[in-house]
């Protein structure tokens, strides 16, 4: 087998399993929107519906490539690390219910290894970052339709985690904020994403011009 096609496979069913326990094990009762509450969780099916599409493209079963769409999943994957551990270590209460991890390997899965894989093969593999306005829609989107989730919906239906101003809300530290610090927060990530899609387009520029795509004889 191919060493790419390997690649992919293990990422395709890594994904895959991880959506799978997510959907079996995770609590749909306590809070609306169970586990689909946090932006974590949005980031694994991207990644899983990613990878299915690069094994179809791997396997000769599509050649639509979805740039836009891989080029958004890992710059939400990179998000998703980078908040995740940088609240975590100022406060472990402001995104988790207890101050307490999970378990190891969900943890280092949904926060560390699962995006790393996803972001290796949008950059080095897929050539994803090369068409940038359908992938800032998407990053926009996402992002904008996932604020409106959480803002509307999630808040809506949900008294806990409770906070100084409001309650609801995914993540207990948004819970203390309120609605114009809020909109800050959300308008300085999205800042955020589309600053690592510039840096991430010229980490793959810089990579198409050392390692250029054989020409097909």
């Amino acid at each position: 087998m191919r060493p790419v096609l390997v690649y992919r496979w293990i990422v395709f069913l890594l994904a895959g399993g991880y959506c799978i326990r997510t959907l079996i094990f995770s609590d749909f009762t306590g809070n609306f929107g169970g586990p689909f509450r946090y932006l974590t969780i949005w980031a694994l099916f991207f990644s899983f519906f990613a990878a299915s599409r690069m094994m179809a493209i791997e396997e000769g079963r599509s050649t639509r490539r979805w740039d836009g769409l891989v080029c958004m999943t890992a710059v939400i994957n990179t998000m998703v690390v980078f908040l995740y551990w940088r609240l975590y270590f100022a406060d472990p209460n402001s995104v988790t219910d207890d101050g307490q991890l999970r378990a190891w390997y969900l943890e280092m899965y949904l926060h560390l290894l699962g995006p790393l894989l996803q972001v290796i093969d949008a950059i080095f593999i897929h050539r994803s970052f090369h068409r940038l306005r359908g992938a800032v829609v998407w990053l926009v989107g996402v992002i904008g339709v996932y604020v409106l989730w959480a803002e509307l919906i999630v808040q809506g239906f949900n008294q806990r985690p409770e906070g100084t101003v409001t309650s609801g809300l995914p993540y207990p530290f948004l819970n203390n904020l309120e609605l114009a610090e809020r909109a800050v927060f959300y308008g300085s990530n999205l800042a955020t994403g589309v600053v690592l899609l510039l840096i991430y387009a010229g980490i793959s520029w810089i990579f198409r011009r050392r390692f250029p795509v054989p020409a097909t004889p």
